[in-house]
């Protein structure tokens, strides 16, 4: 029931942009386009075959409801096109792009002929055009035609097709899926085409006076003063939306000299580059212009992060974020920064210095060939802080060598306690080690794997002290700190050096506990969080209350003298909850 309170509407409303409007218009008009084409197919069967596809085929798209659908995507659809055109200050992007909105515009002028002599022609004159007098009209009458058809069929198929792309390219599904989808984009429209070669070969065959009398009365293609009002219904349509073509071309010819004298802005990206635009651009759009690289996964459509920018200054004299541009930046937990923006959103009126957040080369493949993590992602994880004790005392008596190998083996051990549990090695610094827990689970099993690994830890130690007992003068002791909490996620650093790790309070925490566990004299310390979150009895385990560098309150926390007795405490919930 939550997701139907006013809260979480008002949250979807907020979320939809002007692109996902379009973007489902486009869904409804292609599936049209896909009902229409696999209509076309059965031409390679029959006539028969194509009158009934057909009477099914209208027989749902004119159902009242669904009409009324098709009409209002059709008209909004159409509308939005001519809105991008006047909206889009850049055109030097990928030729795909371009290319989409090109022939999304071409298609009302090449379907205006089909649409007046069928469409209108039914609804003015109740005439009864189905394929026979369609086909005739297209191959014998007007041969030119029918090469119009089936230039409007691929346009109106490809138009369609790039839209599918940019939607599909960043789902999860899409690379196994793509295989498929481009067989069905070849199938179709060839199928269709053949179709209608083969349906318009039968009419040609079957031309003659019987025929042309039983299927080209008045009452299904129309008289000649109907014909001539359909054709100038027509001639108009084009000289329209040609003038509206024009009237959206020279509007954005005066935006052009209204920004220019507005003045122009300085745009500096943090590396020493520095670009003068016109006002009214945004900050991906002044990058493009200026050949600056600048990651833009979605093509600046506001469906993904990868443009975000970082504002170097004051931030009060930047315009507000759009209802799109806020809702993005929520979603990736950056919505309460507001130097924080979305580079194709942002359209500054004074200068503005900058750096950007991802590095120019990702796109939408190494999104789909890597998890949502490796370019940033907020998650709940458990962080474990392993420490060798005594590292230090241990090269003081022994060759460089013989110190690298027992670290070595030392962190061996750990990894090997960590990977066994379900947890991830994480960074390596030194004699210690940072392991993350909950990347693929949930943050309860998290807690659990977690000190699950702590006792297995413990245990492989003991191993490996026996082992190097005939070279150690004492055993090798270490200390361990475990908190779970939201950390941010991803690839850190800089170019070739870049390091998947975690960031935030929960993993300064766990570093925090594991230099306590000098002061309590014990081999782990875990935090409360951990133990609620893991379903541990309260009495468990002795209870600290200490305080927390960098932290105002202070922190109940774990003590646990020997980390081998957690497995005990795991194993006995686990045998519970099965």
């Amino acid at each position: 029931m939550a997701s139907l309170s006013p809260e979480a509407l008002m949250k979807f409303i907020r979320g939809i942009s002007v692109r996902q409007i379009r973007l489902g218009c486009g869904l409804v008009l292609f599936a049209y386009l896909v009902s229409h084409f696999l209509n076309h197919a059965l031409g390679n069967i029959s006539m028969e075959a194509l009158a009934d596809g057909v009477y099914f085929h209208t027989l749902f798209w004119q159902f009242l409801p669904v009409a009324m659908l098709f009409y209002t995507a059709a008209l909004v659809h159409a509308g939005l096109g001519l809105w991008a055109l006047y909206e889009r200050r850049q055109f030097r992007w990928k030729a795909i792009e371009p290319l989409q909105l090109v022939l999304g515009l071409s298609i009302p002028a090449l379907i205006i002929t089909h649409i007046a002599g069928v469409r209108l022609g039914q609804t003015l004159f109740a005439h009864e055009k189905l394929y026979p007098q369609v086909l005739f009209a297209y191959w014998i009458v007007w041969p030119y035609k029918i090469w119009l058809m089936l230039a409007v069929m691929t346009v109106a198929w490809v138009h369609g097709c790039i839209g599918l792309y940019f939607w599909l390219r960043m789902k999860a599904f899409y690379k196994n899926a793509a295989p498929f989808l481009l067989a069905a984009a070849v199938l179709v429209p060839a199928l269709a085409m053949l179709g209608l070669y083969q349906a318009g070969r039968t009419v040609v065959d079957n031309d003659s006076k019987e025929w042309r009398a039983e299927n080209l009365t008045p009452r299904q293609v129309g008289t000649q003063a109907e014909q001539a009002v359909l054709k100038s219904i027509e001639d108009y349509f084009l000289i329209g939306y040609l003038g509206l073509l024009g009237f959206v071309m020279l509007a954005r010819g005066v935006r052009a000299i209204n920004e220019r004298r507005a003045g122009m802005v300085s745009l500096s990206y943090g590396n020493g580059k520095t670009v003068r635009v016109p006002k009214g651009l945004s900050v991906l759009e002044a990058s493009l212009r200026n050949n600056v690289p600048h990651a833009s996964v979605c093509g600046g459509r506001a469906r993904c992060s990868t443009c975000r920018i970082r504002v170097i200054g004051d931030c009060a004299s930047l315009p507000e974020p759009s209802k799109r541009e806020a809702f993005v930046l929520n979603r990736v937990g950056a919505g309460a920064d507001p130097a924080i923006r979305l580079a194709c959103q942002l359209r500054p009126e004074a200068d503005l210095s900058f750096f950007q957040i991802f590095l120019p080369q990702i796109t939408a493949a190494t999104l789909r060939t890597s998890s949502p993590s490796r370019i940033g992602e907020e998650r709940y994880l458990v962080s474990m802080f392993v420490d060798m004790r005594g590292s230090t005392k241990l090269a003081e008596k022994r060759l460089p060598f013989d110190t690298v190998f027992i670290v070595n083996r030392f962190l061996g051990a750990v990894s090997q306690a960590v990977m066994e549990c379900g947890g991830q090695p994480n960074q390596f610094v030194g004699d210690g080690q940072l392991a993350l827990f909950g990347l693929g689970t949930d943050p309860q099993t998290a807690c659990r794997q977690a000190l699950k690994a702590a006792s297995l830890i413990a245990a492989n130690i003991d191993e490996l002290n026996q082992f190097l007992s005939h070279d150690l003068q004492e055993p090798i002791r270490f200390g361990i700190g475990i908190h779970g909490g939201e950390v941010i996620i991803g690839d850190i650093g800089y170019r070739d050096h870049m390091v998947f790790t975690a960031l935030g309070d929960a993993v300064n925490v766990a570093a925090r506990l594991q230099d306590m566990t000098k002061s309590l004299a014990c081999e782990a310390v875990i935090s409360e969080e951990v133990r609620v979150t893991g379903g541990l009895a309260a009495d468990c385990l002795p209870q600290h209350e200490v305080t927390i560098r960098g932290r105002a309150e202070p922190m109940i926390v774990r003590a646990v003298a020997d980390a081998k007795t957690l497995s005990a405490l795991v194993s006995e919930l686990n045998a519970i909850a099965a």
